[in-house]
């Protein structure tokens, strides 16, 4: 996995700014989170909570799917896409575990993982103003964790929450495995990545 700088090469003609419709639909993704925040401990709907996260969840897949076909590619989409990711990922681990409904064992690791990486992340961004490009085991891993915690939501509904709790388990313990994996090769990605820029070569 290479490094990658965090603006394009001058002359490349391939990013498309700020304003496209992937980089709209992960700033939309971002703004749900106090929505479903809201729905979940405010409200305590959890059902309504997993539909509206499972709907979030799903435009991480399309805002991918809608920048390849439209060609609309940026660095800017490239660290938005992610960080919508992040801060859906850690906002709903903690309502869930605010709301008593994702197990500690889950949630804790998760939270951990997720300031651990976003904290490297900046510090390599103000450091050498350089990111490290997602991987697709990290993909992956947020798309388990995105199915298993709706699931976890459901088992507050009263409705066979035996069987939500236990297909949230097996997800999200799969989804946990891979995701500290991933975390791993990431840190040592940034480990490359001040390497390199210490020894003052540009990255691959």
């Amino acid at each position: 996995m290479k490094p990658a700088p965090s603006s394009p090469p001058p002359g490349s003609g391939t990013d498309s700014g700020l304003w496209t419709v992937p980089n709209l639909i992960s700033i939309l993704r971002i703004l749900a989170i106090p929505v479903f925040l809201w729905v979940l401990l405010g409200r305590d709907e959890p059902g309504a909570s997993a539909i509206l996260l499972g709907v979030v969840a799903y435009t991480d897949y399309l805002d991918g799917m809608v920048a390849r076909k439209l060609g609309q590619v940026s660095e800017i989409g490239k660290f938005l896409d992610p960080l919508a990711d992040r801060l859906v990922v850690f906002s709903s681990v903690v309502g869930g575990l605010l709301a008593g409904l994702v197990p500690p064992w889950l949630g804790w690791p998760l939270i951990g993982r997720e300031v651990l990486i976003g904290l490297a992340t900046l510090y390599l961004l103000m450091t050498v103003k350089l990111r490290v490009e997602v991987r697709q085991l990290g993909k992956v891993a947020t798309g388990m964790v995105f199915t298993a915690v709706p699931f976890y939501y459901l088992t507050g509904t009263g409705f066979i929450p035996g069987f939500w709790g236990l297909v949230g388990a097996v997800v999200g313990g799969i989804g946990l495995i891979l995701y500290l994996i991933v975390s791993w090769q990431y840190l040592g990605d940034m480990r490359q990545a001040l390497r390199t820029a210490r020894q003052g070569t540009p990255p691959e």
